[in-house]
């Protein structure tokens, strides 16, 4: 099995992506999260830093604390154990 990544979903708030990894924004732009390092993705959708978060959710309010359904999961989706 190939390394597993962990991106974390903080309620209310960005998803943190540990490095390392790739992030590949619209354009095409790749951006390199060092090992080590670990970088917020927007989620709110109002940053102005797209596609990283620059907290403006604590801004805006941005309420999203549900986690996902477990009877409603993407195809491939499990949960960890």
């Amino acid at each position: 099995m190939s390394d597993v990544y962990t991106i974390t979903v903080k309620a209310a708030g960005p998803l943190i992506v540990a490095g390392p990894v790739h992030v590949v924004d619209p354009e095409g732009t790749v951006w390199e999260v060092e090992e080590g390092s670990s970088v917020g993705l927007c989620r709110c959708g109002q940053s102005g830093r797209k596609p990283f978060c620059d907290k403006t959710h604590f801004q805006i309010g941005f309420d999203h604390p549900e986690g996902a359904p477990p009877d409603n999961l993407p195809p491939g989706v499990r949960q960890a154990s």
